[in-house]
């Protein structure tokens, strides 16, 4: 047999070589697609029908179709307040519409579900990947440990492969995910409208309030100016000797008796100007001077038509209601999945090197064979789901207790809503009526101070009944904000209740 001597190739071409070898794995290796969103993602979806139910839970009322329907907010921007600001120097005043526009922007209570509700709103804008095949690529460089001998032919001892395959599972459940995907990217920004009204109720309430504590501590230094001209006066009458030296030091003691209780006032209102800097999202140390007053505008309150139309537009219930169509959603989704068949298609590629991948051409077609690649069709379907009694079966019956059980949450939610709405119109109508006689009852005890002063100042009266009318007219000023306080923030309570824009039913002036 005639001996041919084969050439080795050199060492630059063993390294060239190799290095395309180690190129082609690197090209190879990579598994699966990076998949993106267009920049933006879908707009805001239009309002959306929640009445997907006929009639109302346990016997309650049936809703109309168009009655739930959800003004979805639009999507929140991711903006993270700082928390680490330096105070202002100058004191912020800010008028209601202000603090609320502050709060919207700073409050970090509100970051959360903003993340929250933006994370979802990605998922929903991604839905159709939920169609997008599987796939698997790889690339392997092997040496045999012993020769490898086929017939009379020597293999060599260096092998090189790659693997690319696709698999795609369609099933009629997965276009109920899609629709899942939607409602639980509603149900987040339901839930972000609630936490931003939430905050908008607190921030107008805390306002108004910061404006009662100022108006108490104006009550409070009026009526220590009063006690300090009545001491002068005293005094005065003291050393001309037309008084007694106890009506001076009575009135020294009622003077300076007042001065702890203004300052244990204005203590209480920085803690609760503090408190309000911290809910607008402010740094430590910031001033905030509330500009404005209350003035109640009253209205004229309907429990009943604001019963009817404000069950649909309260968020809680809304929030029942999206669950519940979620749930719907979900049980259809099981349903397809354990009676329906799936379809799996599957295409896999899989070329081998025939040659030996250091001193063979790696880009001559001829040397690459292909072993096993196909293209496949599978129709399959799992029967458990077929049989109550399985666990795959089980599933349907927990999702349906579930649905049972959410359907009598919203029916008691409901219930308390009634409640709650002809609760606080029955308040508000209180405060209304009774405004009315607190302010003639504010009018006489101002008559009735003004009326002891002049004959304390006259010596027809003692000190004892100047400071009896100032108490009752200090007390009469003071119940009289208070119920115009109480009407102002019980509005915001029923404004709340019902799903209604603030100031839309009334308010302060």
């Amino acid at each position: 047999m005639e001996h041919v001597e084969r050439r080795r190739p050199g060492r630059y071409v063993r390294e060239t070589r190799a290095l395309a070898a180690a190129v082609l794995l690197v090209v190879l290796a990579p598994g699966g697609f990076a998949l993106g969103s267009k920049e933006g993602g879908t707009p805001n979806p239009s309002a959306g029908d929640l009445g997907t139910f006929a009639r109302g839970p346990y016997g309650t009322a049936p809703e109309p179709a168009d009655a739930w329907s959800l003004a979805l907010p639009s999507t929140p921007k991711l903006e993270t307040p700082p928390a680490d600001t330096a105070a202002p120097q100058a004191p912020l005043r800010l008028t209601v519409e202000e603090a609320v526009e502050t709060a919207r922007k700073g409050n970090l209570g509100l970051v959360s579900p903003r993340l929250e509700a933006e994370g979802k709103r990605r998922t929903d804008a991604l839905a159709w990947n939920n169609f997008l095949p599987t796939v698997d690529a790889s690339g392997t460089l092997g040496r045999w440990n012993t020769e490898q001998v086929v017939g009379f032919t020597t293999l060599p001892r260096w092998s090189l492969s790659a693997s690319l395959s696709a698999q795609l599972m369609l099933n009629m459940a997965l276009f109920e995910g899609v629709k899942s995907l939607r409602a639980d990217y509603e149900a987040g920004l339901i839930s972000y409208a609630q936490a931003e009204a939430r905050l908008e109720r607190d921030v107008r309430k805390s306002f108004y309030n910061l404006l009662l504590l100022e108006e108490n501590m104006r009550l409070m230094e009026e009526q220590i100016e009063a006690a300090r001209r009545r001491y002068d006066q005293a005094r005065a009458n003291y050393r001309a000797g037309t008084s007694p030296e106890l009506a001076m030091l009575q009135a020294q003691v009622a003077y300076e008796n007042l001065k702890p209780a203004l300052e244990e006032m204005r203590i209480g209102y920085r803690s609760a100007r503090d408190a309000f800097a911290m809910t607008l999202g402010l740094p430590r140390g910031a001033e905030v001077i509330p500009v404005g007053k209350i003035a109640p505008s009253y209205a004229d309150l309907d429990a009943e038509a604001l019963i009817s139309s404000g069950l649909s537009s309260r968020l809680d219930i809304q929030s029942l209601v999206k669950s519940l169509e979620s749930l719907q959603i979900a049980e259809t989704a099981l349903k397809y999945r354990l009676w329906t068949p799936n379809l799996i298609l599957g295409w896999n590629l899989d070329p081998t090197f025939s040659g030996d991948p250091w001193a063979d051409d790696l880009f001559n077609g001829d040397n690459w064979s292909q072993r096993s690649g196909m293209f496949r069709a599978t129709l399959s379907m799992r029967l458990n789901g077929l049989f109550p009694f399985t666990q795959d079966g089980q599933q349907l019956e927990e999702l349906r207790g579930q649905k049972e059980g959410l359907r009598a949450g919203l029916a008691q939610a409901l219930r308390g809503a009634e409640m709650e709405i002809d609760g606080l119109v029955r308040r508000l109508e209180k405060s209304r009526a009774s405004h009315s006689a607190l302010e003639l009852n504010a009018s006489l005890a101002e008559r009735a101070y003004r009326l002891s002063e002049e004959a304390y100042r006259a010596g027809a009266s003692d000190l004892l009944d100047v400071q009896n009318a100032e108490l009752e007219l200090r007390k009469a000023r003071l119940e009289l904000l208070k119920e115009d306080y109480t009407y102002v923030t019980g509005l915001l309570d029923l404004e709340y209740a019902v799903g209604a824009r603030f100031g839309s039913l009334g308010g302060s002036k």
